[in-house]
């Protein structure tokens, strides 16, 4: 529980504009589940206080219909479907939609490292360490070479599948230069929890150094 968290790999501290809209969805969600909780918790207590004798049942009845039927049912209700509907939302503004700037890499998981390449610089790979530059989107494509790994940079995005065969894309982008924490979580075989890499945002200057072949 503590590991969770850790800084470096806390979704509710993001370091981009994706991870933060992941981290407002989470404190919303949050909020919703603690309503529908808190209301639980109201019923339950009203249940254990409940008394009177045969004269109160009519009035028992309607007070029941009340709290089960509009409290209980209706204002639970009310609040998946909003939480839902937010959450479609939120997954829409999530898609890598195409526009002015994006940066395209590549990110293949094997067992156990992660080897990353980049199509605006031919011949440049990296393994262990992602190079992005900071402040513009970038869409990672992501697959496998050999079974099911998961792309996670809590920071910055949310998690993704790599896939043999097949090729996820995932938007991230970073507000500021640095170093952010990467791992796989899918569970897939012993030494899994040694998949991990580092995403490292570049400042224009560092980018451009970079691609024209510069030291990493």
């Amino acid at each position: 529980m503590l590991a969770g968290c850790e800084n470096r790999l806390s979704a509710v501290q993001p370091a981009g504009p994706a991870a933060d809209i992941i981290a407002t969805l989470w404190w919303v969600m949050l909020g919703g589940a603690a309503a529908i909780l808190l209301l639980v918790l109201v019923l339950l207590a009203l249940a254990f206080r409940r008394g009177g004798g045969p004269s109160d049942a009519a009035a028992d009845s309607r007070g029941e219909a009340v709290w089960i039927k509009g409290l209980g049912l209706g204002f639970t209700m009310a609040v998946l479907a909003a939480l839902s509907a937010w959450g479609l939302w939120i997954g829409e503004r999530l898609l890598p939609r195409p526009g002015p700037g994006v940066v395209a890499v590549e990110a293949q998981g094997r067992q156990w490292a992660w080897r990353f390449s980049y199509p605006d610089a031919p011949g440049r790979v990296t393994e262990g360490a992602l190079h992005i530059p900071a402040g513009r989107p970038v869409d990672v494509r992501i697959t496998s070479a050999d079974v099911i790994h998961s792309f996670w940079v809590p920071r910055l995005a949310g998690k993704l599948d790599a896939i043999p065969g097949h090729v996820n894309t995932l938007r991230i982008e970073a507000w500021r230069p640095g170093e952010y924490a990467g791992v796989s979580a899918e569970f897939s075989g012993p030494g899994y929890r040694r998949h991990h890499f580092t995403v490292v945002a570049h400042d224009a200057a560092a980018w451009n150094a970079f691609l024209a072949g510069g030291t990493p």
